[in-house]
Parts: structure tokens; sequence; C-alpha cells
């Protein structure tokens, strides 16, 4: 009977007005925003290593270098940034949040998408790629690097942007990669090469880098860089035609819009002496508008139009020149990297 009156007296009590409600459990404390990032990092962790590198430098010293990678298939094959592997000897140490570590051979590096593709031997676990054509500015990402081997750096964010450029540069050339990735979510020093994740998981990027305060970038994974990655795999190298234009995207006058369906095109802004769209008869102020048939709105087309199997082949480019519409053949030669 007393037990009985104690159980009154406590519901009694918590009925009573200014009473402490009962503290959440801690399923019950994770809003749906940390639900979906702790999944997506107890999801993708296991994938992500941490990448130790010996690089050369000046005066044939050597340091020691660190940064990510992401395993992309359960045989071994692992996604980084070039510059995490540049001027290296093509090994390292892969270390995993589970304590194994895996040495790795480089496969192949693309510096001009800032995409190396490595090689380790070992039981690993892939993650799954997505597509960051479906992107939204304002949707949850999550950033996931392992800059110190046995423990993986999560941060989360927004994509605060979509359709940046980022430049970079192999030993002869300067590229943009188009498309990049802007987040918000903090990349920490050693989480190049590292995931950009979505809210299901799936990898839509790789961190690349540090944009300024508060902002990174990454390389998007889309059709044109798994294009890449799997060139890199099969052929260790990716090969690019070179035209030997500068260019820049220029929207078209109303009536030629019109008349082509079509709002922009490239125009020429500088023609390289020597080089193929030099011999084609290409000049400054032209408009390219298609190559090959295959429509060029922006420089990111005319990029990835720029495809090995056109090295030494004829392409026709059809080109506006004061209002009259040209097609001149040129034979693109290899990009020299």
């Amino acid at each position: 009977m007393a037990s009985l009156k104690l159980v009154r007296a406590e519901r009694h009590a918590d009925n009573q007005p200014g009473a402490a409600a009962p503290l959440p459990t801690d399923a019950e404390a994770l809003d749906a925003y940390s639900r979906v990032v702790t999944t997506v990092a107890e999801q993708l962790s296991p994938s992500v290593a941490n990448l130790r590198v010996s690089r050369r430098v000046r005066g044939g010293r050597r340091l020691d270098g660190a940064g990510s990678g992401v395993v992309i298939t359960p045989d071994g094959f692992m996604l980084t940034s070039a510059h995490v592997v540049e001027r290296t000897d093509g090994s390292g140490q892969a270390s995993f949040v589970d304590g194994r570590e895996f040495a790795f051979d480089l496969v192949g590096s693309d510096p001009l998408s800032d995409l190396a593709v490595l090689r380790l031997d070992g039981d690993v676990t892939a993650a799954e790629l997505g597509d960051a054509e479906e992107l939204r500015v304002g949707q949850l990402v999550v950033a996931i690097g392992n800059p110190n081997g046995f423990a993986g750096s999560v941060t989360a964010g927004v994509v605060s942007a979509l359709g940046r450029s980022l430049p970079v540069r192999s030993r002869q050339q300067l590229r943009l990669v188009e498309n990049v990735i802007q987040t918000d979510a903090a990349l920490n020093p050693g989480n190049s090469g590292g995931a950009l994740a979505d809210g299901r998981g799936r990898v839509v990027g790789i961190n690349t880098a540090v944009a300024g305060w508060g902002l990174g970038l990454a390389v998007p994974i889309n059709e044109t860089t798994r294009k890449i990655v799997g060139t890199l795999m099969t052929e260790g190298r990716f090969r690019r035609a070179f035209l030997g234009v500068v260019g820049g995207s220029r929207p078209l006058p109303p009536r030629l819009a019109g008349r082509l369906g079509r709002e922009s095109g490239v125009e020429v802004v500088e023609v390289a002496e020597g080089s193929p769209a030099a011999r084609a008869g290409l000049r400054p102020e032209d408009l390219i508008v298609a190559l090959d048939g295959s429509v060029v709105e922006g420089v990111d087309d005319l990029q990835r139009l720029m495809v090995g199997e056109l090295i030494g082949s004829t392409a026709t480019a059809t080109v506006i020149r004061n209002g009259e519409e040209l097609h001149l053949p040129l034979r693109p030669e290899e990009l020299e990297t």
C-alpha cells in the first residue's frame, strides 16, 4: 500500500505547474538535421582514408604530406585530388578509421581536373557515387575527410553556389574546372581528396580547396568527371584535344539567338599562333556556336567536347562572323600537360 501511495504522489508531482520535464533520450535529442549528418558520417567514414605521401621539393629534399581519399570500388580503386599526389613517387600509405593500413599506388592523375585514381590491395568498403547535376543551392551536404589517420573529420553545411570555376594548372597549361561546387562546410587541413556527400550518403564531389573564410570547393562527380575517372582507371591518363583559342561565353544577339535556338556562344578572344584554330582560320571576335554539330553555349561545353577521339581527326566548327555563319574544318592536336 505504501508503494502505491508513492507512485500516486510521483504522478501528482509530475502534473504540478513548474515541474521539470523529463530529459529526452539521446535518440529523441537528435533532430532531423543531426540524424542526416550522423547517418552519412557512419555510412561513409569506412570508405574515406588518410593518405600519407612523400613529396619532392626544391633542392632534392623530400617532405611528408597528407590528404584524404575515397574508395570507389570494392577491389580497391580510390579517388583523391591530383594535387595531393603531385610530385610524389606514386606510392604511399592509406589509413582507415578501423585502424587498418594499406599501401597504395598511383594509377593515373589528371591535374587539369584535379582528380587522381589510386589502387590499394585489401578488403575495403566502397562509397556510392552520386550526380552533382542534381544538387540545388541550399541543399545539405556533408564533407568527410581523414586528415589524421584513425579519426575521420566530419563537417556539414549547405551548397552555397553552383557553377563556380576553379583555375588549375599543370606544368604547361592553365585550365578552368567548370561547375565546381561551393559549400560552407568547413574544410580542415588534410581534407583535400575527401568526400562531399549529399543527404543520402552519395559522393557528389571531391573536396579540393578552401575558397575563403567559411567556404570550400569540390570538384563535382558528374558525367564529365566520371568519364575522366574511368579513363584514368583503364589507361592511367586522360587525353584532351587542343584547339588553341582563348574565349569566353557571350550572349547572342536576339535575332541570331532566335534563329539558332540558343542564348549564347563562345567568343574567341585570342588565337594561339600556329595552333589548329589559327590554321583553320579562326579569328578574334568569332562566335563559336557548335562543334561537329554539338551545341556550344559556354566555355564548359567547348572543354567537354575536347575529348581524345578528336585528336588528329577533322572537326567542323560552326562560327558566326559579322552575322554570317561559317563552317571551318580543323584538326585538333593533343593537349600537352
